[in-house]
């Protein structure tokens, strides 16, 4: 790096400047993609329902097996 020209200098430091311009416009868009939970949602619709389903049938299941412990619900017994 030793020899170069002042001119040689500050043109290295303006493409520095000019990556660091255009990695943050990057950066900016992939952190608002990120952080849009509206689009992420509609990304994952799909998936997001069939969560949604399978922890509604363990809530109900758990809910009916409380249910029945609570309130003494139980098998009758055959002689």
């Amino acid at each position: 790096m030793a020899g170069r020209t002042p001119d040689e200098i500050r043109a290295s430091i303006e493409q520095g400047r000019q990556e660091l311009g255009t990695s943050l416009v990057r950066l900016r868009d992939e952190v608002t993609e990120l952080t849009d939970w509206r689009g992420q949602v509609r990304r994952n619709q799909q998936n997001l329902q069939i969560v949604a389903a399978a922890a509604g049938f363990v809530i109900a299941g758990g809910i009916g097996g409380l249910g029945s412990a609570v309130f003494g619900r139980r098998r009758r017994r055959r002689h």
